[in-house]
């Protein structure tokens, strides 16, 4: 019972860790990260099942932890209004253009990355952009206006 308890414990504790790390971290992690993540795997395994070596220990906390991830995806999903607590929200980051600035600090996106964003879906200009959303996964979605740069438009930058 130890080993499911402190399993359980474990999951709710990653799971703050990862909504309040922030939707771009995990969407963007460096190798160093990475390894980080790695690492932190073994430090979670050694504290759940602490001196217990056993192929029924190792089975419990996989059990437990399967047990969570299938209790919050039918809570997320049966349960509308627990989906923005359990999976996060969608942010409005550009709206007509113009970068919110208080969402992407809030967000710690940077202009840089949404530049990088908007050029990967084949946004050249955020000018065009009547919506940009970063999604609760990290991901960027843009909505364009599907306009071509009006006549006096060439002294504004690009993307």
């Amino acid at each position: 019972m130890d080993l499911i308890l402190r399993a359980t414990v474990l999951y709710f504790f990653l799971w703050a860790v990862a909504r309040g790390v922030g939707k771009r971290e995990l969407s963007q992690m460096t190798a160093f990260e990475l390894i980080l993540l790695v690492v932190m795997g073994d430090l979670i395994q050694q504290g759940v099942t602490q001196e217990d070596m056993s192929i029924t220990g190792a089975f419990l906390v996989i059990s437990t932890l399967t047990f969570w991830i299938v209790v919050m995806a039918y809570v997320s999903w049966r349960f509308r209004r627990s989906r923005s607590v359990v999976e996060g929200l969608p942010v409005v980051i550009v709206r007509d253009g113009e970068p919110v600035e208080q969402a992407m600090r809030l967000e710690r996106v940077t202009l840089e990355e949404l530049h990088e964003g908007a050029r990967n879906q084949g946004v050249d200009d955020l000018r065009r952009v009547k919506l940009g959303v970063l999604e609760p996964d990290g991901r960027f979605s843009f909505l364009t206006t599907g306009e071509a740069n009006q006549p006096g438009d060439d002294d504004k930058p690009a993307v």
